[in-house]
């Protein structure tokens, strides 16, 4: 089966018009298809298109607002790094201040999959990043981020 994504389905996987644009005139016949053009179009992004995806994003450890799409796929990817440890969870609040003045932009993880003690690892660890390092970074979270929710969206259609 030959799938075209709707620029709607698209922003909710990477809110950065040109790339839902771009994917959106394309048609794929497998996933792995998809995925090989959203990397491919989303290789590089620029600072503002990082910004521009980064505000659809909440910080890590809160709940993205609304209902639509974007916020249940935030909450479902958040989960797991959920954690009724109160000193976890201050800490990750400290260093995602720490994070912000430090980078003026919240900090971004591909959270599914890990564990709370996890992203304060890697926050911790990405502190220490110069500005390039960390935008290559953020950019590449994006990426991954937005193959999750290409599969969740597409992969049954691809199948």
């Amino acid at each position: 089966m030959t799938v075209k994504p709707s620029r709607e389905d698209l922003l909710a996987c990477l809110r950065i018009e040109r790339w839902a644009a771009a994917m959106a005139e394309l048609e794929f016949d497998s996933m792995l298809e998809m995925e090989r053009a959203a990397v491919s179009i989303a290789t590089p992004l620029t600072e503002a298109e990082i910004d521009e995806a980064l505000a659809a994003h909440p910080r890590i450890g809160d709940r993205a607002k609304g209902e639509g799409v974007e916020a249940r796929f935030s909450a479902a990817e958040q989960k797991a790094s959920q954690s009724p440890d109160e000193a976890l969870a201050a800490r990750l609040a400290d260093l995602n201040a720490q994070y912000e003045e430090r980078f003026g932009r919240v900090f971004l993880i591909r959270a599914a999959g890990r564990s709370r003690e996890e992203v304060v690892a890697e926050l911790e660890r990405r502190l220490g990043n110069d500005d390039h390092a960390e935008l290559a970074e953020i950019a590449d979270q994006l990426r991954g981020i937005a193959l999750l929710r290409l599969r969740a969206t597409y992969e049954e259609a691809l199948a």
